[in-house]
């Protein structure tokens, strides 16, 4: 029987509280994927970021679950900010906010074009559950705004001292940048050990992002969990 498109309504819903147990990332005979089927329900979620996995799929697909071999990650001590990007933030170009408006930043994370790809990962079920989890107090945004517009901003999710990067997108040169280095720096200054990236991208590297094994990255974040 094949797997439904998309969450499978068959699947039981799991709270916040609640947790499901994914095969060990680092036992998976693929580079990145896992598992797929099942849900995005709170406790789905949360199960998976929890055990190194993040749901990555488009229209027509079961909801597959992800663990990259290698881990694109981003530590505090390599944040990377460049001479221009200290100028911009200096003269406070872009009014930086957190948490404000996770709907605005998610939905434009999901409509901006991006070169070489089409359609987006981020479905109507996808916005849906983060906006879930943003309401639960998971989920969280940093917006950009230039004379009072969105213009660009960052989500993801935090599990202790841990923030697992989702997407960003940008309607003017350096919004996205500014937003996640002024999110990073608060982070880091709030005890946060790394944040995941998922996988490498020229922009996240110019920041200071690098690659690490996914079974350098499933040790750091069950040490980190234990230890939050």
């Amino acid at each position: 029987m094949p797997l439904p498109n998309g969450p499978d309504p068959d699947f039981p819903f799991l709270n916040e509280n609640e947790r499901f147990s994914f095969p060990p990332p680092e036992k998976a005979k693929h580079d990145s994927i896992v598992a797929w089927g099942g849900n995005l329900s709170p406790g789905m979620l949360l199960s998976a970021y929890g055990q190194g996995l993040f749901p990555w799929y488009s229209e027509g697909e079961p909801v597959i679950w992800h663990s990259p071999d290698p881990r694109f990650v981003l530590f505090p001590e390599k944040l990377h900010i460049s001479k221009s990007m200290s100028k911009v933030l200096s003269r406070k170009e872009f009014e930086i906010s957190f948490d404000t408006d996770f709907s605005g930043v998610i939905r434009a994370c999901s409509q901006i074009y991006r070169p070489g790809q089409e359609g987006t990962w981020i479905t109507a079920d996808m916005i849906n559950a983060y906006t879930e989890l943003h309401r639960l107090g998971w989920a969280h945004s940093a917006e950009a705004r230039f004379n009072g517009e969105l213009s660009g901003g960052c989500y993801g999710i935090r599990l202790g001292n841990i923030f697992f990067g989702e997407s960003m997108f940008s309607y003017k040169s350096n919004a996205s940048k500014a937003a996640f280095i002024t999110l990073a720096a608060s982070l880091f200054g709030e005890g946060v050990r790394f944040i995941d990236c998922q996988t490498h991208s020229r922009h996240l590297e110019s920041l200071g992002a690098e690659d690490i094994s996914r079974k350098e990255f499933i040790k750091l974040l069950r040490d980190t969990l234990n230890t939050s």
